[in-house]
């Protein structure tokens, strides 16, 4: 994918801008955290994904919690967590762990992700649903928001399957649906593998034709090489499927094993993105270069740019 050497991407990112770095954060704080997770052998998607907020979320207490293992069935070029071998079983007791470390975190609002799980009948549909209760069941004000994969797999299955996966987790009734489109159109299928741009609109729009009361999130990584032309229609296709709020942030190249990033947009652009995307009707917004889809998600979002 490319031929710079590891002394050479360690110059990439020391050249990153001054507004990508942020402070790790202090050790007790995010101890306290990474503790209650460790000792109960789940994942989040702040290490797996190596958020550059986890820091900051951990001093606050708060975690995005990673369902189903921490090995993905896709093979997305720009994402951290792991892939490229087979995942693991699923643990039966992860939905009553997950719950105690939302109840000993004292969490008000959690956000419940997953990978992508194609070896499974339902590709994990199910276990977020059993999640879901089980943190309700220790946390009854505890609001519940999911991020989850297409839940598009299996041989024969088709639009119908990824409808019924959809619709198991809608009537379990999250407080936000939240699907990532990540990129434009034109470079789904080198950013996304295994991903469709239509497919992952059809999710949402499910969404909002099951239950038109549930708030439905998307968000785009920009550094791709998108154009503002691209990042605007892919802002108007989300708003044409009802999709109410969304998130926009810079990609950050993980690693030499990762696609190279083609630019990094500034804090104005984002600010400017975000002016636009209130315009055109979404309820929540969030642009800016370290915003990432979980970041603040309890949050009534009032601000146009998160720099």
């Amino acid at each position: 994918m490319t031929s710079l050497q590891p002394g050479e991407f360690k110059s990439e990112i020391m050249a990153m801008p001054s507004w990508l770095r942020r402070p790790i954060g202090k050790a007790s704080e995010i101890s306290t955290v990474q503790s209650i997770i460790k000792q109960r052998q789940i994942h989040t998607i702040c290490e797996e994904g190596r958020c550059p907020n986890r820091g900051e979320c951990y001093a606050q207490k708060t975690a995005t919690f990673l369902l189903m293992g921490p090995t993905c069935t896709r093979a997305c070029a720009f994402c951290q967590v792991d892939k490229g071998h087979a995942p693991m079983p699923l643990d039966l007791e992860e939905p009553l762990k997950v719950a105690e470390a939302v109840q000993l975190l004292g969490l008000n609002y959690v956000v419940l992700t997953s990978v992508a799980r194609d070896d499974l009948p339902d590709q994990g549909a199910g276990h977020f649903v059993k999640t879901m209760d089980a943190v309700r069941k220790l946390n009854p004000g505890t609001q519940i928001e999911v991020l989850t994969p297409d839940f598009w797999g299996g041989a024969g299955v088709g639009e119908a399957g990824q409808r019924q996966r959809i619709e198991l987790i809608v009537n379990a009734k999250p407080a936000c649906f939240n699907h990532n489109i990540e990129t434009v159109q034109r470079l789904t299928g080198r950013v996304r593998r295994g991903a469709k741009y239509d497919r992952s609109l059809r999710v949402l729009a499910i969404v909002k034709e099951i239950d038109p009361t549930i708030p439905t999130k998307s968000g785009l990584m920009l550094g791709h090489g998108e154009t503002v032309a691209e990042v605007l229609e892919t802002m108007a296709d989300l708003r044409a499927i009802g999709c109410d709020r969304l998130t926009i942030g810079q990609y950050m190249r993980p690693s030499l094993d990762h696609l190279p990033v083609q630019k990094y947009w500034t804090p104005e652009e984002f600010d400017e993105l975000g002016s636009l995307a209130w315009k055109m009707g979404f309820t929540h917004v969030r642009s800016g270069p370290l915003v990432r889809s979980s970041y603040h998600a309890g949050e009534d979002t009032t601000m146009k740019s998160e720099v």
